[in-house]
């Protein structure tokens, strides 16, 4: 055993490395693993499809305005950008080279929040107390959801497609996709709900808020667990995409440096605190198919978590911290942004294997 208490034996190795000229603000993996995007605070917009050979594609090049939403269509062929500018730019990903199609927007509010349906074209983008959800396929804006009462927060479909959950203050709103005129569902919240994630069943809604609790609702079900107790707000969830033995996924949530899992044990929700990172926890995701927790601080240490349980890997190499972290959806394989423009690739297994081979 190390002196950190963890296992001596190296699990993901450094697999690449590269950098952007600012704070890396979001990356993500395209739905079939080819491509790695990744935005920065100055503006960029990168598309990496063989980073060992450095082959980058600049979609959007540095203009000192920051890129903070950056999301594929489920299918892969577009990857949405948006930020400090107040734009929203889609770009045709399947071709021999990215064709920006659309840019909407030029209200000067900021965007700060955006995601793709599940199960079609559809993205749906904050802009100020409202969102508004642009058809791909038409190329229209399909509906302008007004929130109301507050500046949006996050945003979230339902795995199904089947609606779309929007947080703020006082509540979460979901809006079904059949009939946008109809009024919303409404989960209540004492304080203001800031992060709001489905479980990937469907069958759980889980809301992280500003009062330092987390509303966790089945859906159909009008009792509604409370958990309580965490440091701070709440800034990040996370489920697991594998069921444990009680038939519920995993659900984690972090506060200031803190990480809470849930199981669900009969009726009840069972917690466990995973404690290591001395500054905030800036990023939380489960691997997908398994139930590894990945967790990126502020503090430089990507924290690896057995079961969401046992710490097994320390990764590091972002000497101010690291910003945001993106599993590979289908490889051994993570990826992480640190707050001086890091851009890092871990594989678990054979050196070479994985990402940008043939």
């Amino acid at each position: 055993m190390s002196s950190l208490g963890i296992s001596s034996k190296v699990q993901f190795d450094l697999h690449w490395r590269g950098t952007l000229c600012d704070y890396i603000t979001a990356i993500a993996w395209s739905p079939q693993g080819k491509i790695l995007a990744a935005s920065s605070a100055a503006g960029e917009v990168a598309l990496y499809s063989s980073p060992e050979k450095q082959i980058v594609k600049l979609l959007q090049p540095s203009d000192g305005q920051s890129v903070d939403c950056l999301v594929f269509s489920q299918n892969g062929q577009f990857l949405a950008a948006g930020g400090q500018n107040g734009q929203v730019k889609i770009w045709r990903l399947q071709s021999q080279e990215p064709e920006l199609v659309s840019t909407l927007g030029n209200n000067r509010t900021w965007i700060d929040r955006m995601a793709w349906s599940p199960t079609k074209n559809q993205l749906a983008f904050s802009s100020g107390r409202h969102v508004q959800v642009w058809n791909a396929d038409t190329g229209e804006i399909e509906t302008t959801l007004n929130f109301d009462t507050s500046s949006v927060q996050d945003i979230t479909w339902h795995p199904n497609g089947e609606s779309v959950a929007v947080a703020g203050y006082q509540e979460v709103k979901i809006w079904m996709v059949e009939n946008w005129h109809e009024e919303p569902c409404v989960l209540p919240v004492e304080s203001t709900s800031l992060v709001i994630s489905w479980s990937p069943d469907g069958k759980y809604i889980a809301s992280g808020n500003m009062d330092r609790t987390v509303i966790l609702l089945e859906w159909n079900n009008p009792d509604p667990w409370v958990m309580r107790g965490f440091p701070g707000k709440i800034r990040h969830l996370a489920w697991s995409d594998t069921p444990t033995k009680s038939g519920a996924p995993l659900l984690a949530a972090s506060s200031v440096e803190g990480i809470v899992v849930w199981e669900k044990q009969d009726l009840e929700w069972d917690a466990r605190v995973l404690a290591r990172h001395e500054d905030v926890v800036e990023s939380i995701q489960f691997q997908a198919k398994s139930h590894l927790l990945a967790s990126a601080g502020a503090d430089g240490l990507i924290c690896l978590w057995n079961q969401g349980k046992r710490l097994t890997q320390i990764l590091n190499g972002a000497n101010s911290g690291f910003s945001c972290l993106s599993w590979h959806s289908q490889e051994y394989q993570l990826a992480a942004g640190g707050k001086n423009g890091e851009l890092i690739i871990w594989s678990k297994g054979s050196r070479g294997q994985g990402f940008g081979r043939r």
